[in-house]
Formats: structure tokens, sequence, C-alpha cells
């Protein structure tokens, strides 16, 4: 990886996601998009937009898939050569699946950080105070940081990483797709009272 690469494809989205966080810890935005989705007479009224409840049940489908594909072609690698040449690929694709959405967002930090959901805040009929992007609340009490179904929504954009050298089209496909998908995943739980807007930029 050259030193322009790196600045790119590191470097530069570190600082964005700081930058971001910034703003949602120095400003309202992230309770100013929930109170779009909620009112004190019909709750989250959007929680049952048939498109909503389609990605909360088997959006994590695509994700789940792309890592199935990838730990056959590890167990299948080792009896056939064609396969055995993209072992580091396929690895990467099961890496990311179990360190990303499995290890850290579900279980490192969901069960243990304890930010406040959006429904659980006393301001949208709950009964916990509202916790800005990385404040830390009672572990289990709630599960906001990050969103769970936003990670693997967008790791859907991870097969770009093995695809980008070879065939740059469909990986520019999985980059866009990825993010896009991600992003829909988390407006999805947004909307349902799930997760703020902050869960999903780290998730």
């Amino acid at each position: 990886m050259t030193g322009k690469s790196l600045l790119i494809e590191l470097v530069l989205p570190v600082l964005i996601l700081l930058m971001l966080t910034l703003v949602f810890r120095m400003s309202d935005i992230d309770m100013q998009l929930a109170r779009y989705c909620y009112t004190p007479e019909e709750g989250w009224r959007f929680k049952d937009f048939w498109l909503w409840q389609l990605l909360y049940q088997r959006g994590m489908i695509p994700g789940v898939i792309i890592g199935v594909i990838s730990l056959g072609g590890l167990l299948v690698g080792w009896k056939l050569s064609q396969v055995r040449r993209q072992w580091r690929s396929y690895l990467l694709l099961f890496l990311l699946l179990a360190i990303g959405p499995g290890l850290l967002v579900n279980s490192v930090f969901k069960d243990h950080w304890g930010r406040t959901r959006p429904k659980h805040v006393i301001e949208f009929g709950g009964h916990l105070p509202f916790l800005k992007v990385w404040e830390r609340g009672e572990p289990g009490a709630s599960k906001s940081f990050p969103s769970g179904h936003a990670s693997i929504g967008f790791y859907v954009i991870a097969p770009y990483f093995v695809l980008r050298k070879r065939r740059k089209k469909l990986a520019c496909g999985f980059l866009f797709g990825g993010t896009l998908y991600g992003a829909l995943m988390g407006a999805g739980r947004l909307a349902q009272g799930g997760h703020f807007p902050s869960d999903v930029l780290w998730a």
C-alpha cells in the first residue's frame, strides 16, 4: 500500500469519522432526527412500515451469505487448488464478519457499553436518560451503541477489498451498494426507535 492509498483508504475515513463524531457530541442532531420519527400520540410512527420490518427480520441475509461463501471457500480450498489460491481473500472476508459485526459490535460494545436506545429515552416514553455518542451507560441496561443491523449491512462492502484490483467495476458495485445498504438498514432502525444516527455512523 502506497502512502497516497494509505491516506485515502485509512487515514481520511478515520478523520471524517472523528469529525462527524465531534459534530454529534457538540450538537443535538441525534435527538432531532429521532424526534422526527416519534410522536407522543403515535409513538414510533414508522416502525411498522413494511420495508423497515423486512430489513429488521431479513436484512442480515446478504451479509450472512457472503460470510458462508467465505467460510466455504476456506474449507473447500484445502482440496481444490483453484480455490486455494484465493484463500487469503476468503480469510479476509470471514474475519471481517467475525471480528466486526460478530465480536466488536455485538459482543464487546452492544453488550457492555450501555448507551440508551431512543425508545428507552425518557423524552420518548422510556425510563433512561439520553446519552451522547461515546457516552457510556450501565452495561446491559440498553444496547444502542453501535447498530448491529447496520454493521452487517455495511459488511456487504467487504468484497470490494478483494476485488478492487482485478474486477474494479464489480468492486465499486459492492462499495457503493454496501454503503447504501448499511445506511438503509440504519435508517430502518432509527425509524423503529432502535438506534440513533451516530450508532449507525460507528457501525
